[in-house]
């Protein structure tokens, strides 16, 4: 390409899920809404978590840890899709688009990492009963948030500097309702070989770690479970763990799914579409999945 077309552009058009006029009212209202409820149903979590005493526990503190990570999460990207759609504006700056990739992989990562600890929780619970206290103390579970917020951090600030080195020609659609980075680093007209290596790179090393972490810790907890005699013991052991399970299931299922269907069919609206599921509904439905099966929760609330 010439030098003449290598110029940094200043802005991007993010696209959204539609560009017909009579079908905003009801994108803005549905993620307004979805927005609302996540928001609020988190801070709950958190204010039920902090202001009862009988739930300042392990298990309870990465919660609340989780559900601060999915306001902010959400909050990346949905108010900027709203505030186009009021305004009839499809531009993001490209500082904007920047900050907006930088805080999404950083609030993906601490997701990916605060479900992987919350499994060790629950592995150390159920198969070291007698020693969980010992273990799970108060400075070992803050070392544990304090490591995931460090590794994402330094992540999305490796892969967003990254992002920064390109070269952005004339073309600046993103076919995506929020600055996805695989969306950005397409829209590059420099290489972009080292940025596509680092992205697969990371999210084969921290995702399959966490992933690998879950699934190992799920594998001892069912053959401690399945050690138990009585029914009632069974039972009581599982549902400590069911509501995890439940959003883990969620979690990894629609992201999977999300990166599965879009190799398949290369199709960026199909891809953004897909995206909701984990950027917006699982945030949502993370507060209704452990207050509806946590009588302590329940009891707080």
């Amino acid at each position: 390409m010439e030098s003449g077309n290598d110029t940094q552009i200043s802005e991007f058009l993010l696209l959204g899920f539609s560009e017909e006029p009579e079908l905003q009212p009801l994108i803005f209202g549905l993620f307004l809404s979805m927005y609302l409820i996540s928001a609020f149903g988190n801070l709950l979590i958190i204010l039920a978590v902090s202001s009862d005493s009988h739930l300042h526990t392990p298990m309870y503190f990465f919660l609340a840890n989780l559900s601060l990570v999915d306001i902010c999460f959400t909050s990346t990207t949905v108010p900027k899709m709203l505030c186009n759609i009021q305004t009839q504006s499809k531009v993001i700056t490209y500082a904007g688009c920047i900050t907006q990739v930088y805080f999404f992989l950083l609030f993906a990562g601490l997701d990916n990492f605060l479900l992987a600890v919350m499994a060790y929780d629950r592995f150390v619970a159920i198969c070291h009963p007698l020693h969980y206290m010992i273990i799970m103390k108060p400075t070992f579970c803050g070392l544990l948030v304090l490591l995931s917020w460090i590794v994402s951090t330094l992540n999305s600030l490796l892969q967003t500097l990254m992002v920064l080195g390109l070269s952005f020609c004339r073309e600046a659609e993103i076919s995506h309702f929020f600055c996805e980075i695989n969306q950005v680093v397409r829209l590059a007209c420099s290489d972009t070989f080292l940025n596509d290596m680092v992205m697969h790179f990371a999210a084969g090393l921290l995702g399959g770690a966490s992933l690998a972490g879950i699934l190992y810790s799920y594998s001892k907890i069912v053959s401690s479970i399945c050690g138990i005699s009585s029914a009632q013991g069974k039972y009581k052991a599982f549902s400590t763990c069911a509501s995890h399970l439940s959003v883990v299931s969620l979690f990894y299922c629609t992201v999977l799914g999300v990166y599965l269907s879009s190799a398949a069919t290369q199709s960026s609206h199909s891809s953004a579409t897909a995206s909701v599921m984990y950027t917006v509904v699982t945030p949502m439905l993370n507060p209704f999945i452990y207050s509806l099966r946590n009588k302590d929760i329940k009891r707080s609330l």
